[in-house]
């Protein structure tokens, strides 16, 4: 009966305080999925299953009236991208296999964001949110610094180097993508504790724990997540303190001399591909031209379907007949635990130009309505915590111009998307506290 005892109580806890659920949604993309099919139509992982929970307690605290209801801001925008997703579904290639591509953008894009909104009661639920983001990103930053340290990481130049976590190989950007986000909720949540009744214990491991992930960032060689990283630390400081934003960029171009070409961490490799991002334009290198090309192909599949795209998931079965002659079969990939394995180019790795292709106009206003909204709102609103919002959002925002959702790591999105819903948007009045929750029995007002 002792051993029983925990999980009442624990369920109460998630029942008053919903956002454990969406900080566990965080944490659990650290399980390992060992999933070797990257071309499956579905892919569930533990995280997946903790944003339904979420998703199922949110539903049932509406209904029950202990939770306010969105915004009509939050649900026009909501419900533009629903109205998009099923017109581009009605209308698809293969209605069939964009019915599941439907439901996974309601989940990344809506529900998901929603339960977030609704389950960030009070400035606890936030911490404890962001929180969980450092927690994931100090997991997977020891595993990739130890993975690049002892050599036992992905293939990068023929070297067994390249840090990616728990992730494997299949899902080269999961690792660098959860360090990014923790790098800046930690950042924006010692930021916040300045002043005189911040904590300056908070501030100080928060900021130690920035500063700790800048490595396993750096090798994880993502020339996409470096860019995104430094625009979104960039923003976060100019909009809590531009001196403070000059003084971050010295002592960071310091550390940078100091640990790369002063002790050689992480100089194999990183300062070669720092230097490739200026050569992106002239003289691309595979994975660029490759990129290129993938957004040609977007471009041509949109010109056959301007208005409502060819549908979720048709990107992949339009490629080959939408491609130019030059663009690879795929990407290698190799780590110690699946060997060598040619990944194929399922997506045009940009977000933008996906809705395109696969919602048409309808839905690339849609989503441009959400962003936008998001980052406004956020640029005006944003104080405390929500400075992470900020820093989390334009990440997401600037990522999504050379990458696009899949993997192991699209929840983690949804997550940063409702984050940003609840410091960018208005809401109705906040519930009073989950003390203030009826109790057992008792019949909500």
């Amino acid at each position: 009966m002792a051993l029983a005892l925990p999980l009442p109580r624990a369920i109460h806890g998630v029942r008053t305080r919903p956002s454990l659920l969406a900080a566990a949604t965080v944490l659990l993309v650290c399980v390992p999925t060992g999933e070797k099919d990257v071309a499956a139509a579905v892919h569930i992982t533990p995280a997946d299953l903790a944003s339904l929970a979420l998703m199922a307690l949110t539903a049932v605290d509406l209904l029950r009236g202990r939770t306010p209801p969105l915004h009509r801001t939050a649900c026009v925008l909501f419900g533009g991208i629903v109205v998009a997703a099923a017109l581009a579904t009605i209308g698809s290639i293969d209605p069939q296999t964009s019915l599941t591509g439907f439901v996974r953008l309601v989940q990344v894009f809506v529900l998901v964001p929603a339960a977030v909104v609704c389950s960030l009661r009070d400035r606890t639920d936030q911490r404890l949110v962001l929180g969980s983001f450092v927690a994931a990103a100090l997991i997977q930053g020891v595993v990739g610094a130890d993975q690049y340290l002892t050599r036992t990481g992905a293939s990068y130049t023929g070297q067994p180097i390249r840090a990616v976590g728990t992730f494997g190989a299949l899902d080269i950007m999961a690792m660098s993508t959860v360090v990014s986000f923790g790098l800046l909720a930690a950042l924006a949540l010692a930021l916040a504790e300045r002043g005189p009744g911040g904590d300056r214990r908070l501030r100080r491991a928060m900021y130690g724990a920035a500063a700790f992930l800048a490595f396993p960032l750096a090798v994880s060689f993502s020339r996409g997540s470096w860019i995104a990283c430094a625009a979104a630390a960039t923003v976060l400081l100019l909009r809590a303190d531009a001196r403070l934003a000059l003084r971050s960029a010295v002592l960071g171009a310091a550390a940078v001399v100091v640990l790369v070409g002063g002790l050689g961490l992480g100089s194999s490799g990183v300062t070669d591909r720092l230097s490739s991002i200026g050569s992106v334009e002239a003289a691309p290198d595979q994975s660029v031209s490759d990129r290129y090309d993938l957004w040609a192909t977007a471009q041509a599949i949109w010109q056959d379907h301007p208005v409502t795209g060819a549908g979720p998931k048709a990107f992949q079965q339009l490629r080959d007949s939408h491609a130019p002659l030059r663009l690879s079969s795929g990407s290698d990939a190799a780590d110690p635990t699946i060997g060598f394995q040619r990944e194929p180019l399922l997506s045009p790795h940009n977000m933008y130009f996906l809705v395109l292709s696969e919602q048409g106009l309808i839905g690339a206003v849609a989503y441009l309505a959400l962003f936008l909204t998001l980052l406004i709102g956020c640029l005006r609103r944003a104080a405390g915590p929500g400075l992470a919002a900020l820093a989390l959002l334009c990440w997401v925002l600037v990522d999504f111009l050379y990458g696009d959702i899949g993997g192991t790591t699209t929840v983690l999105t949804s997550v940063v998307l409702g984050l940003a819903a609840k410091a960018a948007l208005p809401g109705p009045a906040a519930l009073p506290g989950p003390a203030a929750l009826p109790e057992q029995g008792a019949q909500p007002r």
